[in-house]
């Protein structure tokens, strides 16, 4: 059997160098006679590489070689990802993927096509790198009910936040030794405004629930508007500023679902989780909390969960394996501001007094918040416990306050 590599950038070269490392394990873990390397696929050039007589730059060589079973996708992206991805799936072809985005937006299609087809779509890396959390989640939590899944899972912005909590970092200057170290990339908007935690987000409630969320129905919020302030009132409080994504089970027929910054309580599993480590919470009926945790991205360890998803694929040739989702209707994500939440609040005032009393009168009982240096002009508080939709009405009437920031608080 051969294996052909769409895209050979960080990951791509990860896994062709894994591959060509751990061959011969790799091989009899297969239950193959042989599973070897047969092409690349990239646009570019790469002069005196060690794989550089196996690029190719015409797609059809690896959709038309009846020898190529398995197919890694690590091109990224939806286009042309997702067409050259259902082609080879379409052709007989199973195919792994590191891809969060192909996955999010297209994962109920291109599996009900493995399925039609009886081969298999794998995607253990699109999730927490080399991470496991898929495979576990569909196999050895598989007796249980999963009621909540919530986690870090982006290490990015994790790092940035890290940065700021621990070195008292600007949001700027953390996002810049971010850039600088090489966890974000030159334009960071997929990471800081929280889409690639909304990704995977998405992938996680589709498989723990069964049925697809697709990322524009996810309110997603990033941290780009976090600063220093709010991190030091956060501490005052007795918590941390966390990008948190998370998915609630509603009924069979709704859940709740968001990313968006969240202060979490120090004593929670989640506030000790620093720089560009992901943890990922899953709640289940008979578990109970079970907690991943490691390197959420990187080559390598993104490339091993892309080689022992190659592997499955080898062992199950000619065999579906029972994983996947159902399509969802419409409406099936709720309405965020239907969640019940508290919510931190920090504002620009004339009169403090005036505005705590104010306050008090529009929320009821409220936690005020002091941090060293703040000024008589600035006002921070905590809500009590709401729908949101509520406490932001409520805050809109609030003629007293300026607000500055709005974050929520987490129960877990």
């Amino acid at each position: 059997m051969y294996v052909a590599i769409m895209g050979y950038g960080v990951v791509g070269s990860g896994v062709a160098e894994l591959f060509d490392k751990n061959h011969e394990s790799i091989v009899k873990k297969s239950t193959q006679s042989q599973l070897e390397l047969k092409y690349i696929l990239d646009l570019r050039d790469f002069p005196g590489d060690a794989n550089e007589k196996l690029i190719i730059k015409d797609f059809n060589l690896i959709l038309n070689d009846p020898d190529v079973g398995i197919v890694v996708e690590t091109m990224g992206g939806l286009h042309p990802a997702y067409d050259y991805v259902l082609a080879c799936l379409k052709a007989g072809k199973s195919v792994v993927t590191s891809n969060k985005e192909l996955v999010a937006s297209k994962g109920y299609e291109l599996l009900k096509t493995a399925t039609e087809k009886n081969v298999n779509f794998l995607f253990e890396a699109s999730v927490g790198g080399g991470i496991p959390i898929i495979r576990p989640i569909s196999q050895c939590l598989a007796a249980n009910e999963i009621n909540e899944i919530v986690g870090i899972l982006n290490g990015t912005t994790n790092f940035i936040l890290t940065m700021m909590i621990e070195n008292s970092m600007s949001f700027q200057d953390a996002l810049k030794l971010a850039q600088d170290n090489g966890y974000a990339e030159k334009d960071p908007t997929a990471d800081i405004e929280g889409l690639d935690a909304c990704r995977k987000i998405c992938i996680l409630a589709s498989l723990c629930f069964g049925k697809h969320v697709y990322p524009e129905s996810v309110f997603t919020q990033g941290i780009s508007k976090i600063n220093l302030e709010d991190v030091e009132y956060a501490e005052s409080w007795g918590g941390v500023i966390k990008l948190i994504g998370r998915a609630v089970k509603l009924s069979d027929d709704k859940i709740s679902a968001m990313v968006s910054p969240c202060i979490v309580q120090k004593h929670s599993q989640l506030a000790g989780v620093d720089d560009v480590f992901n943890a990922i919470l899953v709640r289940g009926d008979a578990i109970g909390d079970v907690v991943f945790y490691g390197r959420g991205a990187g080559k390598m360890p993104t490339a091993s969960a892309v080689v022992a998803d190659v592997i499955d694929c080898a062992k199950h040739v000619e065999t579906k394996k029972l994983f996947g989702w159902d399509d969802s209707e419409a409406g099936y994500v709720s309405d965020y501001l239907d969640d019940k939440t508290a919510l931190y609040i920090r504002a620009k005032v004339e009169n403090r007094a005036l505005a705590i009393d104010a306050a008090q009168k529009v929320f009821g009982e409220i936690k005020l918040l002091n941090r060293e240096k703040e000024s008589a002009q600035e006002l921070a508080f905590v809500t009590p416990v709401a729908t949101e939709r509520e406490l932001l009405t409520r805050l809109e009437t609030l003629h007293a306050i300026e607000p500055l920031s709005v974050i929520r608080i987490s129960d877990y």
